[in-house]
């Protein structure tokens, strides 16, 4: 079984973001697996080792992305495809279209990925990904059964779950609760600095960068305001409603 993952690179959960002339500072900062790609890659070694095959991880981005692939390799996977190439960093767009050129080249199964990346929150990485590679596809799954080519799942749905009944190729997305995710052993570590880790151009994967230039420009990034302190009211109740429903009027202006 081919297994694929993508997977991105994104902040540390724990930094504190800092922006810097409209765009997010990365200065000092830790960048960590995506959390809720950390969970796909649990799932694709625990697929290979019920069934056998081999896992590959795809990442979008600079140098930096290396150190979580490889931390992807400690925990089990095979080998890692990293595409650097400046020219191919955009949108979710431009993301789908070079992962699927990716999976064509590599070839799979199955696809997981995380249901969203926690620094854009946009969630369209696995659809989009899906559509371009004309496959099946569910999103937000929390249990993962292949026997054969017959794929079932439980997905999250507000709360409740949703069985569906599917069959290879797939994508799927991996939501909270899928797994745990393991710890890179330290032989696994040792082991990660041998697995081969390719880097791929958009020479390499036959692409026009102009076909694939994003559909969208964040033009300015800014933190939301400040919160006020809150005001406690005090005195008779009658007075109390009366002073709080003048404030709401002249200075929170809601009514």
């Amino acid at each position: 079984m081919n297994i694929l993952v993508v997977m991105k690179q994104t902040f540390d959960t724990e930094e504190k973001i800092v922006i810097q002339n409209g765009k997010i500072s990365e200065d000092g900062v830790e960048f960590i697996i995506n959390p809720y790609d950390e969970y796909a890659v649990e799932e694709a070694i625990k697929l290979k080792e019920e069934h056998g095959g081999e896992v590959t991880v795809i990442s979008i981005g600079p140098d930096r992305a290396e150190s979580s692939l490889r931390t992807a390799l400690a925990m089990g996977a095979d080998k890692a495809v990293l595409v650097d190439d400046e020219e191919l960093f955009g949108d979710e767009f431009t993301t789908a279209k070079v992962l699927a050129a990716v999976a064509q080249k590599v070839g799979y199964d199955i696809i997981i990925g995380g249901q969203m990346a926690v620094d854009s929150g946009a969630g369209q990485g696995g659809p989009r990904l899906a559509e371009e590679l004309g496959i099946n596809h569910v999103s937000t799954v929390v249990k993962l059964e292949v026997n054969g080519t017959a794929v079932r799942v439980e997905r999250d749905v507000e709360g409740d779950l949703e069985v569906v009944e599917t069959s290879l190729p797939v994508l799927i997305t991996a939501q909270q609760g899928l797994n745990e995710p393991r710890y890179p052993s330290l032989p696994g570590i040792m082991k990660a600095k041998k697995k081969p880790l390719d880097r791929l151009s958009a020479d390499d994967l036959g692409l026009d960068v102009a076909a694939v230039k994003a559909k969208t420009e964040i033009v300015d990034q800014t933190l939301p305001p400040k919160k006020q302190a809150g005001r406690i009211l005090s005195g008779e109740l009658a007075a109390q409603a009366s002073e709080l429903v003048q404030l709401l009027r002249s200075e929170a202006k809601v009514i």
